[in-house]
């Protein structure tokens, strides 16, 4: 791990979050990818990518990812991550994206939970499910992504996520440098914490590059933490709305923005995307 450098990763959409909850969402290739560009020169590195249809609903198309990567190549640079995570939709649509467009890097979740969003307000559950992620599944998604030279993004909502790469890279089907996503905050993993984070960080095994993922505005004080322990960080509005109680960002970016000055309040310098591929040993 660099200690001067971050890579600062964007999490533009998201698959549960509207327009309804931040003006801001984007939508449509088009809107994906001028908030990449702005992300990219807020000081992303990493753009994290859900699609949807125009009226917001997520989709698996081939062709709108491929969209979303010809009209972010166009305006940038950044390293794409692409998303696998979904309820209710079969594996092999999951993965047809990576298989046929191979961006540098694809997320993986990392085992089964229970998976809400619960308002103290209104006394109600929001989005309760259960985000199943069995073993099958996890070796088929990294025959694909091994297959297609595809980075694996290691999602981990919870300890367990963390030790289920054990088995995993026994197999040999998980190689290394592995690439790190601790989250936390989501109802149905770990809670938000920042003794949660150095026990996930401790955990890990070696040739690991990490970042933290905090959920809603305890998303600050991690990335902190997780900039204090010499991780990177993800921001976003698929993680977070506020700057601040009471303060909706305006765009991905701000979030980007703040992100980036608090990098550097400790002393750290967000990576460029180029400078991100070497430290992240995405080169070939």
């Amino acid at each position: 791990m660099n200690q001067d450098r971050v890579v600062v990763t964007a999490a533009l959409t998201g698959a549960l979050t509207r327009r309804e909850h931040c003006p801001a969402i984007p939508y449509t290739p088009e809107e994906i990818a001028e908030e990449a560009r702005r992300v990219a020169e807020a000081g992303a590195a990493i753009v994290h990518i859900h699609a949807r249809t125009a009226d917001g609903t997520p989709t698996w198309s081939v062709e709108v990812f491929r969209e979303i990567r010809d009209r972010i190549r166009e305006r940038s640079d950044v390293i794409l991550n692409f998303s696998t995570g979904a309820v209710g939709i079969s594996r092999e649509d999951r993965i047809a994206h990576i298989r046929q467009l191979a961006p540098e890097m694809a997320a993986l979740n990392m085992g089964s939970m229970n998976y809400a969003i619960y308002s103290r307000r209104h006394k109600a559950f929001y989005h309760d499910h259960v985000f199943a992620n069995p073993f099958a599944d996890m070796r088929f998604f990294l025959d694909a992504m091994n297959e297609a030279g595809v980075r694996p993004e290691l999602e981990c909502f919870d300890a367990g996520h963390v030790a289920n790469t054990v088995p995993l890279i026994d197999l040999g089907v998980l190689r290394p440098p592995f690439q790190f996503s601790l989250i936390l905050g989501v109802l149905g993993g770990m809670p938000g914490g920042v003794r949660e984070l150095i026990h996930q960080v401790g955990s890990l095994p070696a040739s690991s590059h990490w970042q933290v993922i905090g959920i809603g505005l305890q998303q600050w004080r991690l990335l902190a933490a997780g900039l204090a322990l010499g991780g990177n960080v993800r921001v976003g509005l698929e993680d977070n709305f506020y700057l601040q109680a009471g303060q909706m960002a305006r765009s991905n970016a701000e979030l980007v923005e703040k992100a980036v000055r608090m990098c550097r309040d400790q002393g750290r310098e967000p990576a460029a995307p180029a400078e991100a591929r070497k430290l992240l040993e995405l080169e070939s």
